[in-house]
């Protein structure tokens, strides 16, 4: 029997252990809301590589073009979307398939839409520097809150942007 198993062993041990310390020490709502947005990011991924974007669309709001709206929120709501965007984090972190800009944009939609608080949904490009290569990001924001995606305003051009239904 190889000798390095029995390290290996320890080592996936230790890394979950540091995982599960990780994990208590999130706030209590990410850890509440963690199975079933885990789940969230996986049939959002499992939709965008269903789906063509055009069957996409109308689930994610009203499209408005290139426009750029933030909705204005109360700070129970601003709160609550904070909330929201650390759990998608969290629970992206721990998907075994890609649960990059596009599904952890979708999900906080459907969060936020449940929660009903108001959202823009955003879709950009650039062109990177160096390589020249066009990259593509989505970003949900509302209020002060960057809920998923960080504020892309500051990288990316908007080529599309979502609104919730209940802004239109």
């Amino acid at each position: 029997m190889p000798t390095h198993i029995p390290s290996m062993r320890s080592s996936f041990i230790s890394k979950l252990k540091r995982k599960a310390s990780s994990f208590v020490q999130q706030p209590r709502f990410a850890k509440q809301w963690f199975p079933v947005l885990w789940l969230l990011l996986g049939l959002s991924r499992l939709a965008i590589l269903a789906f063509s974007f055009r069957r996409l669309a109308p689930h994610l709001g009203k499209p408005v073009g290139i426009s750029s709206y933030i909705p204005l929120l109360t700070p129970a709501q601003e709160a609550k979307a904070a909330q929201i965007g650390q759990a998608i984090r969290l629970a992206a972190r721990y998907t075994p398939w890609v649960s990059n800009c596009f599904p952890q944009a979708v999900t906080a939609r459907l969060m936020l839409g449940a929660y009903r608080i108001p959202y823009s949904l955003y879709f950009g490009v650039m062109r990177d520097i160096e390589t020249h290569e066009y990259k593509a990001h989505a970003w949900v924001a509302t209020g002060r809150v960057a809920v998923t995606g960080g504020f892309g305003f500051n990288r990316f051009t908007v080529v599309g942007c979502y609104l919730s239904p209940s802004l239109t």
